[in-house]
């Protein structure tokens, strides 16, 4: 999980990062202008990735058995993804690319002066997530289902079960644990109505024991 979280931040981190910088020059006296994009400017699967890579932490955990496995084979699928996205957007034409289109709008009939120049750090960083990423899900794939898996205390299928509280204090740490205390209980439904007690203390027939008397002649 520690090595998920990781490659997941590390990817969302690099597409927040400075990947290029571009000369711009214009026609007449003018100096030429940078243009700096970030990781988000050349590739938006990065961001998508990595949220993705959170998101399957809680699945991890939430999942059991196949279902782990198909996580974390989608992960590894996301991190393959990830390198492949991170190789196509450091190509030079496609860095040449990026360059004129997101500066074409706003400096009207300017040129790229020269080749794109690539920063490191943004691209080393994505690489190592992705990777981290791949490892993560390969390792999901195939120790997953030893894990272990959730309680079943909030399942909706989960039986309560019958315990005898002896103190107060037995009786509020079993209705912490999910039990229900009064399914032993004496003189619950368990036992039976096979009596009735009035106030005074005389044990009376149920309603459903007693035999039934006949109706007195005219």
């Amino acid at each position: 999980m520690l090595v998920l979280a990781a490659g997941a931040a590390l990817l969302l981190a690099a597409a927040g990062r400075h990947w290029v910088t571009g000369q711009l020059e214009a026609p007449g006296p003018v100096a030429p202008a940078p243009v700096e994009l970030t990781g988000t400017d050349l590739t938006g699967a990065l961001s998508g990735i990595g949220w993705a890579g959170l998101a399957g932490i809680a699945g991890l955990y939430a999942a059991r058995n196949r279902a782990r496995r198909a996580i974390g084979l989608l992960v590894a699928v996301g991190g393959a993804a990830a390198l492949g996205a991170v190789w196509d957007a450091t190509r030079p034409d496609t860095l040449l690319a990026a360059v004129s289109e997101n500066t074409t709008a706003a400096a009207g009939s300017a040129q790229v002066a020269a080749a794109p120049q690539l920063s490191a750090p943004g691209p080393a960083m994505a690489v190592a997530g992705a990777v981290l990423l791949v490892a993560a899900g390969l390792f999901a794939v195939v120790r997953a289902p030893a894990w272990p898996g959730m309680g079943t205390r909030y399942d909706r299928d989960a039986a309560p079960r019958a315990t005898r509280a002896e103190t107060s204090s037995d009786l509020w740490k079993s209705l912490d644990a999910g039990d229900d205390p009064t399914l032993d209980a004496p003189g619950g439904a368990a036992s039976g109505d096979a009596a009735e007690t009035s106030g005074d203390g005389t044990e009376h027939a149920s309603l459903a024991a007693r035999p039934a008397e006949p109706k007195e002649n005219p």
